[in-house]
């Protein structure tokens, strides 16, 4: 981060062990974390073919899941409780995709059933991107930092190197979520979660969870 001129600015301390959800803008969140603490990701499978990006997620350790595949569920379990054997925090991305950061996407359960049923603390945060100098063209946090669109993943890492000024702000709560249902309750959870998070970034809720 320091060598591409991008600042990570903390807000809160990083839990040292347990699950982080948060927020997905692009692949600068994953970058941002792993800057902040040692941590295990939990990502979806086409990251591990990415350029550059897929190589260095893999040398972190990152659980790949592929949704719909048999396996991806007690790969991500063993993954999170090895994780949690070693005394390193896990993260991982509710929202299954990126978004313009102008909402928060309804959460999926499974990756959060499964570190409550292993329980493990589950930690909100939420990460915003901002631009601190005029970059003088017509670039925007959404389009140009964040990465949430159609435009391909090389080009928008090109025009990203290009700017100046990018700050990247990651705030964590001050104690893990409190759910008030167990695991069973999948779809309460991930409200709960998603609210969790939302409230930190003061988000306001245009999308039903889920």
């Amino acid at each position: 981060m320091r060598s591409m001129g991008i600042a990570v600015r903390c807000q809160g301390t990083f839990p040292e062990r347990g699950v982080v959800i948060s927020n997905h803008l692009g692949y600068l969140d994953v970058i941002a974390f792993a800057a902040l603490h040692p941590c295990v990701f939990v990502a979806k499978s086409e990251i591990r073919r990415w350029p550059l990006l897929g190589w260095m997620t893999t040398m972190a350790g990152t659980v790949y899941v592929e949704r719909g595949r048999g396996g991806s569920a007690t790969r991500a379990a063993g993954g999170m409780q090895a994780a949690a054997d070693a005394g390193i925090p896990v993260v991982f991305f509710p929202e299954g995709t990126t978004s313009n950061g102008a909402s928060v996407l309804r959460f999926h359960s499974g990756l959060l059933v499964q570190a409550l049923e292993a329980r493990h603390t589950v930690t909100a945060a939420f990460l915003r991107f901002r631009l601190t100098h005029d970059n003088g063209t017509g670039a925007t946090v959404e389009d140009d930092v964040g990465y949430w669109g159609s435009t391909p993943l090389v080009m928008h890492i090109f025009r990203l190197l290009a700017l100046r000024g990018i700050q990247v702000g990651v705030r964590f709560a001050d104690s893990p979520i409190t759910f008030s249902e167990g695991p069973g309750q999948r779809k309460l959870l991930a409200a709960e979660a998603r609210a969790a998070v939302m409230a930190l970034g003061g988000v306001c809720d245009s999308v039903t969870a889920g």
